[in-house]
């Protein structure tokens, strides 16, 4: 029988943009596809065009080893809608690797929370991007400590729909990010403050101050 191979787009190592290990070094494994389509999409190579190489799950994790990181970060696109995606992070974990899965909040995430050493950074989908309808709300159920909810904002509607997703599900690890170019991040500063959202954190996309917003790998 055939090797199940996984659709590719790139494995680079590089310091963690954003979420809950921001500025730590990490090697990214971007998987291409999304059940989504973002208005404000900044991987939109990931998810159009056929722009990936398919890899086995072995062939991954010997990429993994070259760079010498236990921490991995699965990206996409979707990572979670790729077929046999379990198997790929049964491997990682296996191996030692600590997993941080970018989930965009249209899939379930409750058959990954068992891992102890698997990360689930969930991104709540705010009005903005036109996909809000997609989000999957029993996923708050499913939320450990461990975890983080992510909420990418550009706009003072956007922000008031995070505080109410925050506020309804009881979240203490909620994240409020700027769309890039779209919104102050003194803004968000503003309003976390005014309606005391003590328990959220303002967090900016670093990789795009450190380097070219449109560069990839990095």
């Amino acid at each position: 029988m055939k090797e199940m191979t996984y659709n590719v787009v790139e494995i680079f190592k590089s310091v963690e943009g954003e979420g809950k290990r921001v500025g730590l070094p990490v090697t990214f494994v971007r998987l291409y596809g999304c059940n989504l389509r973002c208005s404000y999409c900044d991987t939109l190579y990931g998810i159009e065009g056929n722009n990936y190489t398919p890899m086995t799950a072995e062939d991954i994790l010997f990429e993994l080893k070259r760079y010498k990181c236990r921490r991995v970060t699965l990206t996409g696109g979707e990572p979670l809608i790729q077929p046999g995606i379990k198997h790929l992070i049964d491997l990682m974990v296996t191996n030692g690797f600590l997993v941080n899965i970018e989930t965009n909040g249209a899939v379930e995430i409750e058959p990954y929370v068992s891992y102890e050493n698997v990360l689930i950074t969930l991104d709540y989908k705010c009005p903005s991007s036109g996909m809000e309808d997609k989000m999957i709300f029993s996923n708050f159920s499913c939320i450990r400590p461990t975890d983080v909810v992510k909420f990418v904002v550009g706009s003072k509607k956007d922000l008031e729909v995070a505080e109410y997703i925050v506020r309804q599900y009881g979240l203490h690890n909620a994240y409020f990010s700027p769309v890039f170019g779209c919104i102050e991040p003194s803004e968000i500063v503003d309003y976390i403050m005014d309606c005391n959202l003590n328990d959220v954190r303002v967090q900016l996309q670093i990789h795009k101050f450190i380097w070219n917003p449109d560069k990839r790998g990095v």
